[in-house]
């Protein structure tokens, strides 16, 4: 990235966990990485709030002023799942985990980063997020739906296992990922047991796995760039050439709205 450009600032989605001493709004390092190295930005954490407020309205004006100072959004993945009750679904097995507050906050937020023009990369649990945000609904264990492949990563201690190659997706020919990505086919990771059911209406399917999961989904009405990934780009992104790309793409678009946001405060100052 060129140092002298203008550091475009990028929410980047936190979880609400309970660590056994009180609860923590957390967000893995690889997530601050990718938005400082890979895109070039600032990242601001954005903390699982929403569920604070007394009445969604509350919540609505407080996305609103964040987003009006957001030049883009990365929404990170999680061990938790999106509660079924948001699509429609059958309630969660026991023992699953869920992250209510989470929920509260980033779905109401898609909505609005969408509608409002912030450029959008959304990656596993963020990428189911998009699809609920949107009237879409989830299998919540792909590995159980007839004729799909088992998801889930590896559990080993050595992250490079984890986040591993596990199988190619084809890309759908002419959409915006075969535009930024030029192949039709690549290898990517998998740590993910919930994934996209039912797409959302808006959506349009960029990439699948050999099994027909969805891998990848854009949503064409969006005023910006807006692309979900169910695998982790995040990792090692800088050693990736298809990583890249993709946030190669979302930088750019992070980088034009901060120079158009901050426009007329540059103009006003001279």
């Amino acid at each position: 990235m060129n140092s002298k450009r203008l550091r475009p600032l990028i929410g980047v989605s936190a979880c609400l966990k309970d660590n056994g001493r009180g609860w923590v709004h957390s967000v893995g390092d690889k997530y601050v990485q990718a938005a400082i190295r890979a895109v070039g930005g600032l990242p601001v954490i954005i903390p699982a709030f929403g569920g604070e407020f007394e009445a969604e309205q509350g919540v609505v004006e407080a996305l609103d002023r964040l987003l009006d100072n957001l030049d883009g959004v990365l929404l990170t993945g999680s061990p938790s799942n999106v509660e079924p009750h948001h699509y429609e679904g059958d309630p969660s097995r026991e023992g699953t985990a869920h992250d209510p507050a989470r929920d509260a906050t980033i779905l109401p937020l898609i909505r609005h980063a969408i509608d409002d023009g912030v450029p959008l990369i959304a990656i596993c649990r963020g990428a189911q997020e998009v699809n609920v945000a949107l009237g879409g609904t989830l299998h919540q264990l792909v590995h159980e739906v007839p004729g799909r492949r088992d998801h889930r990563s590896p559990r080993t201690n050595n992250t490079d296992v984890n986040y591993a190659p596990a199988h190619e997706i084809e890309i759908v020919e002419g959409g915006l990922l075969h535009r930024l990505v030029g192949e039709r086919r690549v290898m990517v990771n998998s740590l993910h047991a919930q994934g996209v059911d039912r797409l959302a209406p808006r959506a349009r399917a960029e990439a699948f796995a050999d099994d027909g999961q969805i891998e990848a989904f854009s949503v064409p009405d969006a005023r910006a760039f807006t692309l979900a990934l169910q695998w982790h780009p995040e990792h090692r992104a800088l050693e990736n050439a298809v990583s890249m790309k993709l946030f190669g793409a979302f930088s750019a678009a992070c980088h034009e709205r901060a120079e158009r946001r901050l426009a007329p405060m540059r103009a006003a100052a001279e």
